[in-house]
């Protein structure tokens, strides 16, 4: 959450957001915790119409600084390429590391799972490896009701069950297991071991979901030694059969991928369920004994890999390379960063020199071409289908230099600026390097425009950033040039035929002198090679029009045909949402550049009109002062927990028309579900004396939600709280809803709460 001031507590984050041992693990697990309710549900993306399943998929593990470095003060490592991604590892060196929930969030809501680790390395770790397996020790003293001569080690659910219970209440999706000491069991503690990750993934679909998934780390091997085999063998297949997948290490040769692919094929398959894509094929964006150098170079190891064709999958090993590497060097940035960043994932685009790659002695063994970024090798997944999550985004990458609500700038963050992970949206996954702008019924034009993308902090109508686009449009003489149409896809979206969305886009456009111009929104296949469908598209009058701040709103509805009625239910299709920006010109022969800066999209079904939608409202809310540890000063006499209550309310009702007892036309229609929370923005201000009105506009913002995982919940910091109420006896707080469709609840839907200052 962007929180004002500095220095926060850490009651303002995650409620024990690590485990050093698993005796930590069983002290919390003594008891009961409530399910994190602020965690947004996994949602898998689409079966898609056109399809394979056979290629491969995209893990990606973070490894940034051992974990846990994002603050609410200060700008920080972000991932933003999840449309490439199929599920996402946080990881850190602690034995048990848990996501947090901005990171869940933001990989949630684009169709991507999120994996704890499970890490045992050095010596120290031995014991708890063994425990691991043996579970719990008792109390009392036990033992076995006949001796068994034929001894082997047991394996204990215990631990697998606790793991699977952080997973559910925490809100992700499974477990990397990372074993990097040698069992001094030898084969015993191996084989004992399996059977304990076959525990593990029972337990996880039980508590998580059919889902869930352990993915094992190619460390040690069936005789308990750490031999890393940079590949699947005999020798870790043990391991593997009862995980979901494999990730190997990143030492490997270019030979050894299609060696493995051809190992995996050569099992019976009446003992193993596992395809090729089962298998992540490791590589270290640091270079470390890495095929091609790691860095820049990475489309190397790809190349090798092949998700394409040969359908092996691949992990990226800490990608935080790009901010790691490079923040203390001079003159560095975050816009320095996101520059590097954007090359390794996607490249610079269409003109833009290709960086240096510098070669490497593996090199030598076989023959690679210039520079490709990762996005080569993967394609576009689309999130979910907005008809199970709603598609909105503010074009956040996750951090920021101020907060803006509606276009209003509410808030500038000191110096440093500010990260909150769980306000990462999509930048637009077709934007990136550069959108594959064209001309829209106009086969004329010539020369096809230029478009670029740029991320703004300075400008937003939701949150902390906007997408400023710039188009360029060549001069031309044709006949036709005065007035042109461009298309620029801007979002993947997979739709249900039959069912009928809504699409709305929020932006501010900027024309040069001597031209004009209408921006309408328009979806085509994402596929370009796929012909053309048909798609009905209806602009929604209502929805349209100017907001606050020279911002505009346009909204269509989207249908997809229906397939006839004896066909089975169909798979979605996917589809580019974009803009079609018609241009008029006094002068078609000069080349013109204007910029549409794009502040939110959403996508969402529509209402049937036999039905109406219920209204989001916040109910009620409520204060308990609970300053941090060792707080003092005149802050913490208003410090505490915001709780509120949401709920919703049908609109106005007209006049009740019944014909007797026996109307079949119920008095009101069915009420839909209201759009539920995002987010909420909080505002504080004091009270000026009796007879002094307050007015919500005039509060001070401190903050969001969304840094622990609960909802309807703001631990009011210190920090938060503006020197002005240093003196203040009594306070108001102001709660203000933001939906998951990215609209703001007006004011008379949000709610206050009066507190006193505790003496």
């Amino acid at each position: 959450m962007p929180l004002r001031g500095t220095n926060h507590s850490p009651l303002a984050g995650d409620e024990a957001p690590y485990f050093t041992t698993l005796q930590a693990l069983d002290d919390w697990a003594s008891t009961p915790k409530a399910k994190l309710t602020g965690c947004v549900p996994y949602t898998p993306r689409s079966d898609l119409q056109g399809t394979s399943g056979q290629r491969g998929k995209l893990l990606v593990c973070h490894d940034y600084k051992g974990g846990y470095t994002e603050k609410p003060d200060a700008l920080a490592y972000t991932f933003n390429f999840w449309s490439y991604c199929d599920a996402f590892i946080y990881f850190a060196h602690h034995r048990i590391t848990v996501p947090p929930s901005g990171w869940i969030n933001a990989a949630h809501r684009q169709g991507v799972k999120m994996l704890g680790t499970l890490i045992f390395e050095h010596a120290e770790s031995e014991p708890d490896c063994l425990r691991l397996i043996v579970g719990r020790l008792p109390q009392s003293k036990s033992g076995p009701a006949h001796p068994n001569a034929a001894f082997s080690l047991p394996a204990s659910p215990h631990y697998a069950r606790l793991l699977a219970d952080l997973a559910h209440q925490r809100g992700f999706d499974g477990w990397l297991l990372n074993f990097e000491v040698p069992f001094r069991g030898a084969v015993e503690q191996a084989r004992a071991l399996t059977l304990w990750i076959g525990f593990l993934e029972r337990e996880l679909k039980r508590a998580v979901g059919d889902h869930a998934e352990v993915v094992w780390y190619d460390s040690v091997i069936i005789n308990g030694q750490l031999r890393w085999q940079d590949r699947l063998n005999a020798f870790n297949l043990p391991f593997f059969m009862p995980s979901t997948s494999f990730f190997t290490n990143y030492t490997w040769g270019p030979q050894l991928p299609s060696l493995m692919a051809q190992y995996l094929t050569s099992l019976d398959p009446a003992h193993h369920a596992k395809a090729l894509r089962d298998i992540f094929v490791g590589i270290d964006v640091w270079g470390r004994g890495q095929h091609g150098g790691g860095k820049l170079a990475c489309y190397k190891a790809l190349a090798h890999i092949d998700p394409r064709f040969l359908g092996l999958s691949a992990a990226i090993f800490g990608p935080g390379w790009t901010w790691e590497s490079e923040q203390d060097k001079p003159g560095w940035s975050w816009d320095a960063w996101w520059e590097l960043e954007r090359t390794l994932w996607v490249g610079l685009g269409d003109g833009a020199d290709a960086p240096a790659i510098e070669g490497t002695p593996s090199d030598a063994q076989c023959a690679h071409g210039p520079f490709q970024p990762i996005k080569d090798f993967f394609d576009v997944s689309p999130p979910p289908n907005p008809a199970r999550i709603p598609l909105a985004t503010s074009f956040s990458p996750g951090v920021g230099r101020a907060w803006f609500v509606e276009g209003r700038r509410v808030f500038s963050a000191a110096g440093a600026g500010w990260t909150d992970v769980d306000k990462t949206c999509t930048l637009g996954d077709l934007l990136w390097p550069r959108p594959a702008v064209a001309w829209h019924d106009t086969p004329t034009a010539g020369a096809p425009p230029r478009a670029v993308p740029a991320l703004t902090m300075d400008d937003a109508w939701l949150g902390g950033s906007a997408v400023a686009l710039t188009l360029t449009l060549p001069g031309s003489d044709a006949d036709d040039a005065a007035f042109r149409c461009v298309w620029a896809p801007v979002q993947s979206l997979a739709l249900t035929p039959g069912v009928p969305y809504v699409a709305v886009l929020v932006y501010r456009e900027a024309f040069p002198d001597g031209a004009e111009g209408d921006v309408g929104l328009l979806a085509k296949p994402l596929d370009a090679q796929a012909g053309e469908l048909d798609i009905d598209i209806t602009p929604l009058g209502a929805l349209c029009g100017d907001l606050a701040n020279g911002w505009r709103r346009l909204a269509v509805r989207l249908l997809l045909p229906a397939p006839p009625e004896f066909e089975t239910a169909p798979k979605d299709v996917a589809l580019a949402l974009g803009l079609v920006l018609g241009v008029a010109v006094e002068v078609p022969a000069l080349a013109l550049s204007l910029t549409l800066t794009l502040g939110a999209l959403s996508a969402y079904p529509e209402t049937l009109p036999s039905a109406i939608e219920a209204k989001p409202k916040l109910i009620w809310a409520d204060f308990a002062h609970a300053p941090p540890p060792g707080a003092s000063g005149p802050a913490a006499r208003l410090s505490g927990v915001l709780t509120w209550e949401t709920g919703e309310h049908a609109p106005p009702l007209a006049n009740i028309r019944l014909t007797g007892p026996e109307d079949p036309t119920p008095a009101w229609p069915p009420a839909v579900r209201a759009p539920q929370y995002a987010y909420c923005n909080v505002y504080v201000i004091a009270h000026q004396g009796d007879g002094v009105g307050l007015r919500p506009e005039d509060a001070t913002f401190i903050g969001t939600t969304g840094l622990g995982g609960r909802a309807n919940r703001f631990y009011v910091d210190p920090a938060c709280l503006p020197r002005e109420l240093d003196n203040a006896q009594e306070v108001r707080f102001y709660i203000q809803g933001v939906t998951e469709r990215g609209a703001v609840l007006p004011w008379e839907d949000c709610v206050w709460v009066d507190v006193s200052a505790q003496t």
